[in-house]
């Protein structure tokens, strides 16, 4: 990424930003370079659904990664950055996909892949912060600080014995912040309590914290007794191979974070909700073509790394359905230094498990090449998500979505 590429509102909340220094050590957050996973645990039994959430941090291109070749306005806003039609996959009569997207393909074809085009907030917003947070709080006009991943992994009966849990640091998203438990810890083999890793102490350490507190009526104790449970919980998934299954190949921070969290999954301890941070996607100058540029690295990489993922979990993805969105999309026009600008609408991805895919979703609104142009949003993306809660969990999307109801199913989810 060259300097200046991000605007200095991003620079300030990336990921040294978002993720260093948190005192709330309450989910499993890992950080891999530019990438970061979090994990929701719900219960130390298998879950039957996982939902993998994709954020692409900085306000990744839509128009980019899902092109609309039919709407001549595309090719007028953008004479030196727009992507040839010619080279788009999966290409239909009006979109296509980005070249870079290529290791996608297969899962396209498939129909294990769809895109929904003109996705984003109620109302615009172009501050990456606040909407990182409208975003992840999915309840606009409330001052309740509860994300909605937060309410989906707490709509349930299960108290899960992770709570409070708290090994390394890292702030977990706003999605996963809320009453309801979740981990936080360096890494996944570093899930452990303090020192439990250590050969020639650990027995002795865990015999003198279980001597201290399993029949101490201190409040902490009640604490203490769910961080040896939360501790023997996710044993598993540290004894899952730290190596890719089934040929997959992971590259880069987002690799990292992706292979991580397919062990998680592996582990099968009843996680159904992780989370990854990506960032970088901030694209003020040279997003470039299809030669050089952000795009093509970016896109690349996602498409890489989502696909090692769905290739190293084997059978386990018929369970997990991934969901690609960034906070905000960018303006129609390109600007003066081959980039775009904070916009509006954008794209969102879904792939695996409920996916009725292979098609592009959404209702376009025909673009203007105005200075200040953006994609206007046709579905409120929460529609997305409500879809893929109703689909995939037995939780009422409306417990999860407060406040809101979508018109009708966008149909890329199958039922059951």
């Amino acid at each position: 990424m060259t300097p200046d590429a991000c605007c200095p509102e991003f620079a300030a909340v990336s990921r040294r930003g978002l993720f260093a220094g948190a005192a709330a050590l309450v989910g499993t957050t890992t950080a891999f370079g530019s990438a970061v996973l979090t994990a929701s645990a719900a219960h130390a039994a298998s879950a039957d659904a996982v939902l993998v959430v994709v954020s692409l941090r900085g306000a990744a291109d839509g128009m980019s990664l899902v092109v609309p070749h039919g709407d001549p306005v595309y090719y007028q806003a953008r004479p030196r950055i727009a992507v040839d039609s010619e080279k788009l996959l999966a290409k239909d009569g009006f979109f296509g996909l980005h070249p870079a997207l290529a290791p996608l393909l297969p899962w396209w074809i498939s129909g294990a892949m769809a895109a929904i085009h003109a996705t984003g907030l109620p109302s615009p917003n172009r501050s990456h912060f606040s909407a990182m947070e409208e975003v992840e709080d999915a309840d606009p006009g409330s001052s309740a600080r509860v994300g909605w991943l937060n309410r989906l992994v707490g709509a349930d009966a299960i108290d899960s014995p992770l709570q409070a849990f708290g090994v390394g640091s890292g702030t977990p998203p706003g999605s996963l912040v809320g009453p309801a438990p979740y981990l936080t810890g360096d890494s996944v083999d570093d899930v452990r309590v303090p020192g439990a890793d250590h050969e020639s102490f650990a027995p002795q350490r865990m015999r003198s914290l279980h001597t201290l507190w399993d029949r101490n009526g201190h409040p902490l104790a009640g604490t203490m007794r769910s961080v040896f449970r939360a501790d023997a919980d996710f044993a598993p998934v540290r004894r899952t191979s730290p190596n890719p299954a089934n040929g997959a190949r992971y590259d880069g921070d987002l690799g990292k974070a992706l292979q991580a969290a397919a062990r998680v999954v592996k582990g099968d301890v009843g996680v159904q909700v992780l989370t990854v941070d990506h960032g970088d996607w901030d694209h003020h100058t040279d997003i470039g073509t299809l030669s050089w540029g952000q795009m093509l690295r970016q896109a690349g990489n996602l498409a890489t790394n989502v696909d090692a993922f769905l290739t190293d979990l084997g059978a386990l993805r018929e369970k997990v359905t991934v969901v690609v969105l960034s906070e905000f999309g960018r303006r129609v026009k390109e600007n003066a230094n081959m980039g775009l600008d904070h916009g509006y609408g954008n794209v969102m991805f879904v792939l695996g498990a409920g996916v009725r895919g292979g098609q592009f979703y959404g209702s376009w609104p025909d673009l203007t090449a105005e200075v200040d142009s953006d994609l206007t949003v046709t579905t409120d993306y929460r529609a997305v998500l409500w879809d893929i809660v109703s689909a995939r969990f037995a939780v009422s999307p409306a417990a999860v979505f407060p406040r809101f109801t979508p018109a009708e199913s966008l149909g890329f989810m199958r039922s059951g």
